[in-house]
C-alpha cells in the first residue's frame, strides 16, 4: 500500500488548518458583534429518514436548539454516498446551514472521484467528530471453519472463487475490505449492493462469502443463527460491540484498525468563533448521559472531539484510506 509522504500529510494539515479558520478574513469583525444564530439552523443531512447519520442529527437536534435558541431543522439531501448533502453544505453562504457527516464526505470523496463538486479538506470546517464505530467481519452461518484461523485458511483456498459484499463503490466498507486484503492475503471479489441491507440478504442467500457490516446491523442476524462474526475492526473489542473480538485478536491481521465515524460539519466560511462555539455544544451535548444513551443505541461510541481533534482524524483517515485508494486503483465514476 503507498504511504503518503510527509510533504503530503503536511500539505493535508495546512488545508484542514486553513478550512476550519477560513472565515478569518470574511467578515469576522461583523459576526463577533452580531448574535448567532439569528435565525432557524438548517441541518443538512445525506442519506433518507431512518439512517445513522439521520438518527444522530435528530438526536443533537432538540438539544441545539434548546442551547441556541433557535430551531434546528433536519433535511433529509440524499444522493452520491451524502455527497450531494455535503456539497450543499460546502457551498452554503447563509451562515445557518450545517452537516451531519460521515467518514468519506469529510476525507476522500475527491480522490474517488476528481469530479466530486467540492473539496473536503478546502470547502468544509471540521466542527466536532460525534461519535465512532467499527465495522464487524461477518460470514454465513454455514462458512468453513470453526475458528477465525481456519476460516481465514479457507478464505485463502478460495481465492478469488468467494466474493464480498458492500453498499457501494468507495464507501468505507469497500476499502476497508481491499485493506483487509492486502493485510489478510485475501482475495475475494467485489460485489457492491444498494445498501447494507442488501448485502446482509446476499450474504444469507450464499451469493456472497463475507462482508464489513456495521455491527448493529449484524447483531441481529447473528444472533438468529443467520451469520457469523469473525471480528470487528477496532484497535481491540469495541463498547459497541464488546462480545466480538478484534480482528487482531481473532489472528487475521496485525495493527488493523479502521472505523467508521460521523461528524458535525460547517462551510469553511463559517466564523472561527461559531465553529468553536458549536463544537464545545456538540462536546458537551453528547456527553449527556441521555443522548449519549441513545447515541449508544445507534452504535456509536460516543467521542464528542473538538474542531482540532475532528481534522487530525480526518487528515489520518485521509492519508490512511487515501493509499488503499492509490494502491488498488478504486475509482467512483
Amino acid at each position: 500500500m503507498t504511504t503518503p509522504s510527509i510533504h503530503r500529510r503536511g500539505a493535508l494539515a495546512l488545508a484542514l488548518a486553513a478550512a476550519s479558520g477560513a472565515a478569518l478574513s470574511q467578515g469576522r469583525p461583523r459576526a463577533a458583534a452580531e448574535p448567532w444564530p439569528t435565525r432557524p439552523v438548517r441541518l443538512v443531512v445525506g442519506f433518507p429518514g431512518g439512517s445513522t447519520p439521520d438518527l444522530t442529527a435528530r438526536t443533537l437536534a432538540e438539544p441545539l436548539a434548546r442551547a441556541l435558541g433557535q430551531p434546528v431543522v433536519v433535511e433529509n439531501r440524499t444522493g452520491a454516498g451524502g455527497n450531494i448533502a455535503a456539497d450543499l453544505v460546502a457551498k452554503a453562504t447563509d451562515g445557518h446551514t450545517l452537516g451531519v457527516m460521515i467518514n468519506g464526505n469529510m476525507t476522500i470523496a475527491k480522490l474517488l472521484n476528481p469530479a466530486t463538486p467540492y473539496d473536503p479538506l478546502r470547502d468544509l470546517a471540521p466542527v466536532s467528530l460525534i461519535g465512532t464505530a467499527p465495522l464487524l467481519l461477518a460470514v454465513p452461518a454455514d462458512a468453513p471453519g470453526a475458528s477465525p484461523q481456519e476460516w481465514l485458511a479457507a478464505a485463502r483456498r478460495a481465492g478469488d472463487r468467494w466474493s464480498y459484499g458492500t453498499p457501494g463503490i468507495g464507501t468505507v466498507a469497500h476499502i476497508g475490505m481491499e485493506l483487509l486484503k492486502e493485510r489478510a492475503g485475501i482475495a475475494p471479489v467485489h460485489v457492491p449492493y444498494p445498501g447494507n441491507p442488501q448485502v446482509v440478504n446476499a450474504m444469507i442467500a450464499g451469493q456472497v462469502q463475507l462482508a464489513l457490516l456495521p455491527p448493529g446491523l449484524a447483531a441481529p442476524q447473528i444472533r438468529a443463527g443467520k451469520l457469523r462474526a469473525i471480528g470487528v475492526t477496532s484497535a481491540g473489542r469495541s463498547p459497541v460491540a464488546p462480545e466480538y473480538p478484534s480482528l487482531d485478536e481473532a489472528g487475521l491481521t496485525r495493527g488493523f484498525q479502521l472505523e467508521i465515524w460521523n461528524a458535525l460539519a460547517a462551510p469553511a466560511g463559517m466564523p472561527r468563533a461559531v465553529v468553536d462555539r458549536l463544537s464545545a455544544l456538540v462536546a458537551e451535548t453528547v456527553r449527556q448521559p441521555e443522548i449519549r444513551g441513545r447515541l449508544f443505541q445507534q452504535g456509536w461510541q460516543v467521542v464528542g472531539a473538538s474542531a482540532e481533534g475532528l481534522a487530525n482524524r480526518i487528515q489520518a483517515d485521509t492519508a490512511l484510506l487515501g493509499g488503499v485508494i492509490r494502491s488498488r486503483g478504486i475509482k467512483v465514476e
